[in-house]
């Protein structure tokens, strides 16, 4: 698999230009990083996946990966406009000629952002197949009415790719079917049938609830076939968490680096604090773990772009992961000591982001749950 080394000293030199300080001053202030999403955004590192045609990089998943990896190694964070990677694939695999040449150049340009996925209900979670937002179809629109938490970046996209019912539950019907996939534009729905109410968390993410009352989504924004929504939206998920593996990785590298250099440099009773055991260890463990992850992620790309389905790939890479930087966010948090809970030194902030992955996008336990049944065969316990 190829590396990607030109791209991510790229990537590098284009972080250099966001430092520490300019993430502290959105965090505390709750703020979008509109500049640093803009500066990506014009490189042209948010539409690698986008074919050349249509204006992108036409590079595969691991190139993607590459980038938000190296992001999250630099200390920012690619929270703020991951989802356009991982919600891509839908509209390139699914999408009609005519929808893609509508919005593709455009995505790839930066005249438009596809930022939201709406799909998470508040009564639902993780249990997609119970989620109550409608699509009714009436004439050549679709009407929608609904609910959707957790949609980050609602306030600063374009675009949402949305997933609802567009055929009631019936007996003898499989729980996901009857659900389809509409691209909302945004800028029209807003103010007529479409609500945005931004969600207060303990990291500054973006994210939000959504309202729909009666809003009318043009037909032709459906997505591939009706009622075939959650197979389309399934494959994005495996991307979604082979990509959110990749910022761990990036995360836990962060983490490791940091503290492996105030290890070094920090003396304490006439000597590094690095020469005792007690500090080097759970460092060692940690750079451990995060390569053992790192080379689950590679796998999962190598799946992942070969064609073959790595569910239980993509699902244990976003868990190793996960694990992986928060392991190392702990132990980069010891080794500073009390100065690890000083703003200053960026750890607190990136140790509430890399907190958010073992429960976002799906959490550790329903990760276990699936292995469970999926790979060891064990009863179905959800």
């Amino acid at each position: 698999m190829e590396a990607y080394t030109e791209i991510r000293e790229a990537v590098a030199r284009l972080c250099a230009g966001f430092p520490g300080p300019y993430w502290r001053a959105l965090d505390r202030e709750m703020t979008y990083p509109t500049e640093f999403v803009t500066a990506l955004t014009e490189s042209g590192y948010l539409s690698v996946l986008i074919p050349e045609e249509y204006g992108g990089s036409g590079l595969p998943l691991s190139a993607a990966a590459a980038i938000l990896e190296e992001v999250q190694r630099a200390g920012c964070n690619g929270g703020a406009c991951h989802a356009q990677m991982y919600t891509m694939g839908t509209l390139l695999r699914h999408g009609s000629d005519a929808q893609k040449a509508a919005y593709l150049p455009a995505i790839a340009e930066g005249r438009l952002r596809l930022q939201a996925f709406g799909v998470t209900e508040p009564s639902s979670g993780t249990d997609t197949g119970s989620l109550k937002t409608t699509a009714r179809r009436d004439g050549d629109h679709y009407v929608v009415n609904g609910q959707k938490i957790w949609t980050s970046r609602a306030e600063h996209s374009d675009l949402m790719l949305l997933l609802a019912r567009t055929t009631p539950r019936s007996e003898g019907m499989k729980r996901t079917d009857g659900l389809s996939v509409l691209l909302v534009d945004m800028r029209e729905a807003i103010g007529n049938g479409l609500t945005i109410r931004p969600i207060r968390t303990m990291m500054n993410h973006a994210t939000t609830e959504v309202f729909f009352d009666n809003l009318r989504v043009p037909a032709d924004n459906l997505i591939g076939e009706e009622g075939r929504g959650f197979r389309y939206i399934l494959s994005g998920m495996n991307a979604e968490r082979i990509l959110i593996a990749a910022e761990c990785v990036g995360d836990a590298k962060w983490f490791i680096d940091k503290a492996k250099r105030y290890a070094a440099d920090r003396s304490v009773f006439g000597r590094p604090i690095g020469a005792n055991q007690g500090v080097q260890f759970p460092i060692a463990k940690a750079y451990a773990n995060m390569r053992a992850a790192e080379l689950m992620v590679r796998e999962a790309l190598s799946l992942y772009e070969s064609g073959t389905n790595p569910g239980a790939e993509a699902n244990m890479a976003k868990m190793l992961a996960a694990d992986a930087s928060f392991e190392a966010a702990n132990a980069c948090i010891q080794t500073h000591g009390g100065f690890g809970f000083a703003e200053e030194y960026d750890i607190e902030r990136k140790f509430r982001e890399t907190r958010l992955y073992q429960v976002a996008p799906i959490s550790t336990n329903l990760i276990l749950a699936y292995l469970s049944e999926h790979v060891l065969g064990l009863p179905r316990s959800y």
